[in-house]
């Protein structure tokens, strides 16, 4: 027995009230989809922005040192040091003892009264060596010079500062000159205990070298991993059993990893801890199964008419594959393998485990050398108490996202580069 739609004809079927109802229906799911998904876009954006302006707004600050005029007269001072004898290369450990603090104390005192006393700390020091190394003839004169200012006097210069160095900067500013310029030493030093003397370049440096060792390591076995499985392996359930390890693999918690490397690297092998050689060794297991997955998807999107023309003309199975299918493959290929470079960098978790927390006050010579790395020294100054460490921390974060953003720009120009379409 029909039912009494069936009864009726394709007209009136799809204009009923019914069908109406049911297009709308959808009509209406449509729309609630667009909206959805256009509020998690939304969303996602408020968050970027949110972090974005928050870095922008505590971080651009960190880039910038406040400097106060202070008058040193070296002949009067303690400063015993021939000028000569700062020619060689241990020019430095010369002027370490030879009464830099004392000096500027002194002068700061005459110039400011004896509040002045405070206004300057160990970055005035560093920041003296450095001009009586580049000249020497300094010792032998008065000068007038620019000094780095405490942490509490910068923050209040800033208009972030406590009570007390909103005074010294008042101070400052009243019988002296006070000025803020580029903090160069934010590039350029190491780890410090002082938020005016710390920089990033020996977290830098240790981030390189880590990133050096990992794609050493993780991009030639990752991809003839990829050309393995895809063009050479036997179809069975060992290699289906490979397969699958490799796919869990890429979706283990970093930190797990890391226990791994601490196992094998520091336990098993006996290499140093700290190490960008373990921090490397560490990460490209963790990036390896991401760069296999990579580029067995590569490979297997160029087009079987490649393999069966090259296979025509006499080619063997090798040289199909490396001198036809992996060129074609390799840009999807960096593509995944930079992504996954990335992801390497940002990562804190797995070099918790190795060691790399470690206080390192210089740059790394070295693979083997001590060091620790961009996102560590990030973990490593939100810790501190020192409210100086904020602007800093945050100054951090704007070079480390600027990094990771030059990365997947290289690995967007290099797939719209090389990309073939068929």
């Amino acid at each position: 027995m029909n039912s009494p739609t069936e009864k009726l004809g394709a007209a009136e079927r799809w204009t009923s009230e019914a069908m109406q109802r049911r297009v709308k229906q959808r009509y209406a799911a449509e729309r609630r989809f667009k909206m959805f998904g256009m509020a998690a876009v939304g969303l996602s954006v408020a968050f970027l922005a949110f972090l974005l302006v928050n870095m922008a707004t505590n971080g651009f600050s960190g880039f910038f040192r406040t400097e106060a005029s202070v008058t040193v007269n070296f002949p009067a001072s303690d400063v015993m040091v021939d000028p000569a004898s700062l020619e060689g290369d241990d020019a430095r450990s010369i002027l370490s003892g030879a009464g830099l603090r004392g000096a500027i104390r002194e002068a700061a005192v005459d110039t400011y009264g004896e509040a002045g006393e405070e206004l300057f700390g160990g970055s005035a020091v560093n920041a003296l060596t450095d001009m009586l190394v580049d000249d020497p003839d300094m010792l032998m004169r008065e000068v007038d010079i620019m000094l780095p200012v405490t942490s509490e006097v910068d923050l209040a210069h800033k208009g972030d500062g406590s009570a007390a160095g909103e005074a010294l900067a008042a101070l400052a500013a009243e019988r002296g000159t006070i000025d803020t310029k580029f903090n160069w030493t934010f590039l350029t030093a190491s780890d410090a205990t002082n938020p005016g003397e710390v920089g990033i370049w020996g977290a830098l440096v240790g981030s390189f070298l880590t990133i050096i060792v990992t794609m050493l390591l993780a991009f030639p076995i990752g991809v003839l991993s990829a050309v393995y499985l895809e063009e050479f392996a036997p179809k069975n359930k060992w290699t289906d059993m490979v397969e699958v390890s490799i796919n869990n693999l890429a979706a283990v918690p970093s930190i797990i990893f890391g226990l791994l490397g601490l196992a094998v690297f520091l336990n098993f092998m006996h290499l140093p801890r700290s190490a960008p050689l373990v921090g490397g060794l560490t990460l490209a297991l963790m990036t390896m199964p991401v760069i296999v997955i990579a580029g067995r998807n590569a490979i297997k999107a160029v087009p079987p008419s490649i393999r069966d023309a090259a296979l025509g003309v006499g080619a063997s199975k090798m040289q199909v594959v490396f001198h036809h299918v992996l060129p074609l493959a390799l840009p999807g290929i960096l593509t995944g393998t930079i992504i996954g470079m990335a992801r390497a960098l940002g990562e804190t978790a797995p070099l918790l485990l190795i060691g790399m927390r470690a206080f390192v006050s210089s740059p790394p010579t070295g693979i083997m050398s001590d060091a620790t790395v961009l996102p560590m020294q990030i973990f490593l100054w939100s810790d501190e108490v020192d409210r100086g460490f904020v602007e800093k921390t945050s100054a951090a974060i704007i070079v480390l996202l600027l990094f990771m953003l030059a990365m997947n720009a290289l690995a967007i120009y290099l797939r719209n580069r090389f990309e073939q379409r068929w």
